[in-house]
């Protein structure tokens, strides 16, 4: 399967399927809704903001130094 073809499919997946929901779990914001969430609701989007959160921890120059590794990646991608 093509990346393109990946993205494509991805981008359709429903909110009501397993996958849609987790995706709904870990990126809601809104303050009214987490109050609903449940015990395992608040682990997931837990779990997943304190993976994400290694990026706040680090220095304005390794913030650039880690960006032009993954624009290198990307260019050599591309060629």
């Amino acid at each position: 399967m093509s990346w393109s073809e990946f993205t494509a499919l991805l981008k359709g997946i429903m909110p009501k399927t397993p996958l849609g929901q987790i995706i709904s779990i870990r990126s809601e914001e809104d303050t009214d809704i987490l109050k609903t969430f449940t015990e395992d609701q608040h682990r997931i989007r837990n779990e997943w903001r304190n993976k994400n959160s290694f990026i706040k921890d680090m220095t304005d120059e390794e913030k650039e130094e880690e960006i032009k590794k993954v624009q290198k990646i990307f260019a050599s991608a591309f060629l």
